[in-house]
C-alpha cells in the first residue's frame, strides 16, 4: 500500500505556528472564565495570577443558582430553540418557494429579502417593540422568539440550498401523483438537510447572542435571559468577579458545546451552498 508522505517546508510550519498562536489567543479567555469561577475571592483578587485554580471551590456556582440563573437558563434554552424550529421551517418553505416554484413577483420578493438583509436590525427595533406590545406580547419570550421567524439571511441561505435539487426529480414526483406536501417532506428536506444544519446553527447563535432585542423585548427579572442575568450581577456585583465568571461562563459552555457537536453539519452545510451545479 502506498502511503503520501507530506514534506515539512518553512511555510507549512509558519501555518502551524501561526493557526496554533490563534488558538491559544481565542481560547485564552474562555480558559480564564472557566478556571477562574472555581476560585474564591482572595485567588482572584491577588495580584499573583493564578493560572489554575490550586483548591477549587464550587462556591460561586452555588452563589449563581441560589438566584433565578435557572430560570434564565431555561428562558435563554427556550427562546433558541424555539427560534431555531421555526425559523428553520419558514426559511426552508419560503427558500423552496423561491427557487423551485414559478409565480408572479417572484423576483421582486426574494430582492426585497436581499434588501433587508442590507438593512441594520437597530433600524426596526422601535416597530418591533411597538408591534409586540400591540400584540399584549412584550415582556414575554415570544417577544423575543416573533421577530427572528422571518429572518432575511435565513431564506436567501435556503434558496440557494434549493436551487442545486434537480427540477427533474421534481417532476417525476409529480408524474407519480405525489402532492406538494408529500414532495417537500420526502424529496426537498433530505435534499437540503445540510443547509438545515447550517441554519439551525447560524440561528441558535444568534438568538443565544442577540443581547440589545432581549434588553429591548424583557424587562422583568424572570423573563431575563442569561445574558441580560449576568449583566444584572455585573452592576449589582461589580466586584465579585467569581460570581460573575460563574455566570460568564454557564453563558459561554452551552453555546460552544451546540457548535462542537453540529460543526460537522455546519461546516458540510457551507461548503455544499457554495457549489453550483
Amino acid at each position: 500500500m502506498q502511503t503520501t508522505v507530506q514534506r515539512t517546508t518553512p511555510y507549512r510550519v509558519f501555518a502551524i505556528v501561526l493557526l496554533l498562536a490563534l488558538v491559544v489567543f481565542f481560547a485564552f479567555p474562555l480558559y480564564w472564565i472557566i478556571t477562574g469561577s472555581f476560585k474564591d475571592a482572595q485567588t482572584i483578587n491577588s495580584a499573583v495570577p493564578q493560572w489554575f485554580p490550586t483548591n477549587p471551590t464550587t462556591d460561586n456556582y452555588a452563589r449563581l443558582f441560589n438566584r433565578p440563573a435557572f430560570t434564565w437558563l431555561w428562558n435563554t434554552i427556550f427562546i433558541c430553540a424555539m427560534s431555531m424550529l421555526l425559523t428553520c421551517i419558514t426559511a426552508t418553505m419560503a427558500g423552496y418557494a423561491i427557487a423551485k416554484k414559478q409565480f408572479a413577483g417572484r423576483a421582486v420578493i426574494f430582492s426585497i429579502f436581499i434588501m433587508a438583509m442590507a438593512l441594520p436590525k437597530q433600524v426596526i427595533l422601535i416597530p418591533l417593540l411597538k408591534e409586540m406590545s400591540f400584540l399584549g406580547l412584550h415582556n414575554t419570550l415570544w417577544a423575543v422568539i416573533f421577530p427572528t421567524v422571518g429572518w432575511p439571511f435565513g431564506v436567501f441561505l435556503m434558496k440557494q440550498f434549493s436551487e442545486n435539487i434537480p427540477g427533474s426529480i421534481l417532476e417525476a414526483t409529480r408524474i407519480d401523483g405525489a402532492g406538494e406536501v408529500q414532495t417537500f417532506i420526502q424529496i426537498v428536506l433530505p435534499m437540503v438537510a445540510p443547509g438545515i444544519g447550517a441554519l439551525a446553527i447560524f440561528t441558535f447563535i444568534s438568538a443565544w447572542n442577540d443581547y440589545f432585542l432581549q434588553l429591548l423585548m424583557l424587562n422583568s427579572r424572570f423573563t431575563f435571559t442569561i445574558s441580560l442575568g449576568i449583566a444584572t450581577l455585573q452592576q449589582e456585583m461589580s466586584t465579585d468577579f467569581g460570581l460573575i465568571m460563574a455566570g460568564a461562563a454557564v453563558a459561554a459552555i452551552p453555546i460552544v458545546a451546540v457548535f462542537l457537536l453540529f460543526q460537522r453539519f455546519f461546516t458540510r452545510g457551507i461548503t455544499m451552498g457554495a457549489v453550483k451545479g
